[in-house]
């Protein structure tokens, strides 16, 4: 584990292998660790891996409030700039792929390539706007504890939750260890989000959009959506997942990413 010191946080993170640089942005309430499949298996395939904690979460700062995607996404902009990585393949899971949109607005010549895996790019509806604003109040009252209990088996499927105990455990961890403030701050933050949606034809990098067959956070219709709007992108639907196909499935999951990294594995900017 290293932490490097930026935009008034710390912020720890993961630098695996040699290569073209492939960032892997974490979903909520989860940490870097969601991602150990992917970091393990191509930070030995010829990538450079990079996985930070979002501000917040696992390793950096806690910075109680509101965090809006755009401070992520410069986030993740420093973090690249003091590794000196000019260009990337971005990834993200769930809140991390709208993470990867916003930092798509922001900084689109940084990009190589874009993974969106089980989110989603519409804007919050005003009930899912005091959904995700209750649950904010309602972590910071209790903790994470039952939120996390509760939320389990739609996060990893009911099936696999009983098939990869050590997984669900893992899962479950991740969600109890996360910081209450932290969380709440990213749910305030995702509830005042833009609308993607016009954005995603105007994506010219190559895209994959994947998802989990049986995900109900963020349904196959979901990846559909984006997958018809963005040119040119692909579209995998992991079977025998939920929300968390890279973990639940890691080897379909890590087949599905290689084969769309290896036209984008030449050597990048630096």
């Amino acid at each position: 584990m290293s932490t490097l010191s930026l935009n008034d946080i710390r912020v720890g993170y993961d630098d695996r292998g040699a290569g073209p640089a492939l960032v892997l942005i974490h979903g909520h309430p989860f940490d870097r660790t969601m991602w150990r499949p992917q970091v393990e298996h191509f930070s030995q395939a010829g990538w450079r891996v990079i996985a930070p904690d979002l501000r917040g979460y696992g390793e950096t700062t806690v910075v109680p409030g509101t965090t809006p995607l755009a401070t992520f996404a410069a986030d993740i902009a420093a973090l690249l700039d003091q590794l000196g990585v000019a260009e990337v393949v971005l990834s993200g899971l769930s809140m991390g792929g709208q993470i990867a949109l916003e930092f798509h607005r922001l900084f689109p010549h940084r990009l190589r390539g874009l993974v969106l895996a089980d989110t989603f790019a519409q804007a919050e509806t005003e009930s899912g706007k005091e959904s995700r604003n209750a649950m904010a109040d309602r972590l910071l009252r209790e903790g994470m504890d039952t939120y996390a209990e509760a939320v389990l088996t739609t996060m990893v499927s009911p099936a696999n939750v009983r098939a990869l105990p050590e997984v669900a455990d893992h899962v479950l961890t991740m969600m109890r260890r996360t910081p209450p403030a932290g969380a709440a701050a990213a749910l305030r933050g995702r509830a005042e989000r833009p609308d993607y949606t016009d954005m995603l034809g105007h994506i010219t990098v190559p895209t994959l959009v994947v998802v989990g067959a049986n995900d109900e956070f963020t349904p196959v219709s979901d990846a559909e959506f984006m997958h018809a709007r963005i040119p040119h992108a692909t579209l995998s639907v992991i079977p025998d997942s939920a929300h968390l196909p890279n973990l639940e499935r890691p080897a379909e999951f890590n087949a599905v990413l290689a084969d769309f990294l290896a036209p984008l594995s030449q050597s990048q900017r630096v």
